[in-house]
């Protein structure tokens, strides 16, 4: 080590050594923060000690966005640009910033600042949302870069409400519940229940509930833990999906700020289901605050017994390592999620086999997101029938919605399955802004698909929604007026997957590229009479080519935008 090497990054360092491989994003992260940026001395060091080739410590730098080869200044913005910051004004808020901050550094007059847009930060209902050092603020175009430095010592509150309020009944009062008050509402009672059945009991317990993922791929929860269950191998993981990026999602973020012990409840019992004795929470890199939140919130488990060795007077042992990503949609698909713990670029691997079978560093593992965990103490403390009274017969339980974009009262609402997009939208989000017409909303996040005023009363469920090719996926609900030109959106949703995709796989790599060519050609009005046919064929080849799922959905909101507004995509000869 260098004399000018601060201590705290040196101890730290050593302290990640005798992990090896998989201890490389945080070593990074640590480097990151002590220096501002990764320099080649410092990546050398780290590979060094973490015995890692330095060529793969710099293909690690590369793969995340969030890490920084040469410095970026002493302040660092991220301005959102997806769609539901697009229609506050965000364009206007980064050539306002840009502007403001290129004029003061060429003066000499402030210090350093580097603004950058990025791709969906998870504060849609903040929009336009900002991260100043990674912390959230929200902009306006009168703001000055120094007004969104002082705005983070404010943590933006999410307005929450819905037809019931389970799973979000502490959250929206801008206080994270500490471990006191989340066991005076009954927490950690669930976990106590599950100690004192069988573990395959636990597992009937969820199966008969009906809980399937939370976060998008709707897979049932009960025979997902079942299979990791019954795998032989040893040992096993739980890990909790926090890698929250899809355009239009916030969800996640607010159960982590707001009630994160319930989150730590949930992987405990899934731990203890399967037979696992260590868990990760893999939280994305922008998150830097609910990150803090969730470490916060795991060492007060530990100082209370509720996480180490004998919790609760039990056998069962079991430790969380929390983790945080640095940038790459792509590590919300559970097998580049995996791959990122264990030190690598967030490549998705090939399946089969399957997590439950040969999942983290090859061992049986269990993946379940945010929302899904937060779900399980529920189910324990009502009861399968309870449970299942909410909802519908074949969606039971709750939804949490993130309804963000044209409507007046953007947030998270959670509902019973299948209630109307039209309750959503006129009723719990107060309708249209601007009094405007309902034109459309995305629903899905970038990789769902449109609803049109034709779709107002149709319940929002996985059948209900399925029955009309529109998926639900993660509750994102992003809402546009009449007066919005789609094909912007739709070029914002391009630009996301072509800059998203990993590149491992060429269907992706290139069917993103070529979509979004075409896209710029649409947005612009200037479409080839060919782009038609071309972005179909572009859209199904990726579709049923790609090997995850980033681009089997990167074409489903324009191929679903095409059947319902063909015009759009149509040389202007052609409609005449």
């Amino acid at each position: 080590m260098t004399q000018s090497t601060p201590p705290a990054f040196e101890s730290t360092l050593s302290s990640l050594a005798p992990q090896g491989r998989t201890a490389l994003l945080p070593a990074l992260h640590a480097a990151q923060e002590a220096f501002g940026y990764i320099s080649d001395q410092v990546a050398a060091q780290i590979a060094q000690a973490l015995g890692v080739p330095l060529a793969e410590v710099f293909g690690v730098i590369e793969f995340y966005t969030l890490f920084h080869r040469q410095p970026v200044g002493e302040v660092l913005l991220h301005i959102c640009n997806d769609a539901a910051c697009a229609l506050a004004g965000a364009d206007t808020v980064f050539k306002q910033i840009a502007f403001q901050t290129s004029e003061a550094s060429g003066a000499g007059q402030a210090p350093t600042v580097r603004v950058e847009k990025s791709p969906c930060l998870g504060l849609c209902d903040h929009a336009p949302a900002v991260l100043v050092q990674s912390l959230p603020a929200k902009a306006s175009p009168a703001q000055t870069w120094q007004d969104l430095v002082a705005a983070t010592a404010t943590r933006p509150l999410t307005y929450v409400d819905g037809d019931v309020r389970l799973l979000t009944a502490l959250c929206g009062r801008h206080i994270t519940v500490s471990l006191q008050e989340y066991r005076r509402n009954g927490g950690y009672q669930a976990l106590q229940m599950a100690f004192e059945q069988a573990p395959q009991s636990i597992i009937e317990t969820i199966k008969q509930s009906g809980l399937v993922g939370r976060g998008g791929a709707a897979f049932p929860t009960g025979l997902k833990w079942e299979s990791a269950a019954q795998a032989p191998g040893s040992p096993k993981f739980v890990v909790c999906n926090a890698d929250e990026a899809e355009p239009g999602a916030f969800k996640d973020r607010v159960l982590m700020e707001d009630n994160p012990h319930a989150i730590l409840e949930g992987l405990l019992i899934a731990a203890y289901a399967i037979g696992a004795s260590k868990g990760y929470i893999y939280i994305r890199g922008e998150y830097l605050l609910p990150y803090r939140v969730m470490q916060a919130a795991v060492q007060e488990a530990q100082a209370a017994g509720l996480l180490g060795e004998r919790i609760l007077g039990s056998d069962f042992s079991f430790e969380i390592e929390i983790r945080r990503g640095a940038g790459a949609y792509i590590c919300g698909e559970e097998t580049a999620l995996f791959e990122s713990i264990e030190g690598k670029r967030g490549f998705p691997r090939l399946k089969p086999p399957f997590p439950t079978t040969h999942g983290l560093f090859g061992k049986p593992t269990v993946i379940n997101n945010v929302e899904t965990l937060a779900n399980i103490p529920l189910i324990l403390r009502l009861g399968v029938e309870a449970y299942r009274r909410l909802g519908t017969p074949q969606s039971p339980g709750s939804k949490l919605f993130c309804l963000s974009g044209d409507v007046n009262r953007p947030g998270l609402y959670e509902l019973s399955m299948g209630a109307s997009l039209r309750h959503l939208i006129e009723d719990l989000g107060q309708g249209m802004r601007h009094g405007n017409d309902f034109q459309a909303a995305l629903i899905g996040g970038a990789a769902g698909a449109f609803a049109t005023p034709q779709h107002l009363d149709v319940p929002l469920s996985f059948e209900g929604l399925r029955a009309v090719g529109i998926p639900l996926g993660a509750g994102v609900v992003t809402v546009f007026d009449s007066t919005r030109d789609l094909r912007d959106a739709l070029f914002r949703l391009a630009r996301f997957f072509a800059e998203e995709s990993c590149g491992k796989c060429y269907p992706c790599q290139l069917g993103t590229q070529r979509q979004l060519e075409i896209m710029e050609r649409v947005l612009e009005g200037k479409p080839l009479p060919t782009d038609w046919e071309r972005l179909q064929d572009v859209g199904w080849t990726m579709s049923d080519a790609s090997i995850c799922g980033l681009g089997q959905t990167a074409a489903s909101a324009i191929l679903s935008a095409m059947q319902h507004w063909p015009q759009l995509f149509r040389p202007p000869k052609e409609l005449q």
